[in-house]
């Protein structure tokens, strides 16, 4: 697929690997149109001290070192993203992140959530020590500034949420930039954190492990912040899928102040959204249906 010169189209973001020609996914972003926005101060941490977070593979931007955190252990595959996004797989202890280089935000990032896993979260510290990914070249990465002094004001939000870390390593990396989206600071205290909460009470009563993709929408018109201008989400999409049960099912909210709403099947979100991130795993039903 050709792209417009006035359209940044996601055109071909996919699926999970499984071998047979991946199927391309909706025309979802356009060229963002200049906002501003804001959010408050917090601590940071040094590049180096940053970078020492990580291990030899997970600075390697590759998801060869954490399969294990996709369902069935097929990673995105990473090519099927156009070239104009500069996509980027990074691995972190408890979750990974297929980051644009060009929105300077997560498009997709997947957890691997269980029991045992979210028992070991319970006692962690949350950090706040936010800071720019050192995995990430500069030109191609958010920095702390982009997201201060901004009107209206936005929130750092996470996408692989801090009280999913299971350890003190793992909670500071989810304070990398390279997990967070520019959000509405009413939707990722209030309306999201209920998200948040309520798939991790769901993973916490799961018989296996249950897998959770998080990330961003750009519909047309959507804003940036910074001087980096990084690009603000219209919309924001959290999809499930236990493993076990091999039931799955999402939630799309815009990127504001709203009410929550009963999450969707699959085939709507993928109608909504056209993100097939699935490929072609089983799914049997969704929320409250075997």
């Amino acid at each position: 697929m050709h792209l417009r010169k006035i359209a940044v189209g996601l055109s071909a973001l996919v699926l999970l690997s499984t071998g047979a020609q991946a199927r391309s996914l909706l025309d979802l972003l356009k060229p963002p149109a200049q906002h501003q926005t804001q959010t408050s101060h917090s601590g940071s941490i040094s590049q180096n001290s940053a970078l020492d977070l990580y291990s030899n593979k997970q600075k390697q931007a590759s998801f060869d070192g954490c399969a294990d955190l996709f369902p069935a252990a097929k990673p995105i595959n990473t090519a099927t993203v156009p070239a104009t996004m500069k996509p980027l797989a990074l691995c972190s202890d408890n979750f990974a992140v297929l980051y644009s280089q060009t929105s300077k935000t997560p498009l997709v990032v997947v957890e691997r959530l269980n029991s045992a896993q979210l028992q070991d979260a319970k006692g962690e510290e949350r950090t706040n020590q936010f800071y720019p990914d050192p995995r990430i070249p500069k030109s191609g990465r958010a920095e702390l500034s982009d997201y201060r002094s901004q009107h209206p004001a936005v929130d750092r939000g996470h996408q692989s949420p801090a009280a999913d870390a299971p350890s003190p390593n793992a909670m500071a990396q989810s304070f990398a930039l390279s997990n967070m989206v520019p959000q509405d600071p009413t939707n990722n205290r209030k309306i999201w954190s209920k998200v948040e909460a309520d798939v991790r009470k769901f993973a916490k009563r799961a018989d296996g492990n249950v897998f959770v993709f998080t990330g961003p929408i750009f519909d047309s018109g959507h804003g940036t912040i910074g001087d980096n201008k990084v690009w603000v989400p219209t919309r924001l999409f959290k999809l499930v899928y236990d493993a076990s049960s091999q039931r799955a099912w999402a939630y799309v909210l815009p990127n504001a102040e709203t009410r929550i709403e009963r999450p969707m099947d699959y085939d709507a979100f993928v109608k909504s959204t056209g993100l097939k991130l699935l490929g072609n795993l089983p799914v049997s039903g969704s929320v409250g249906r075997s």
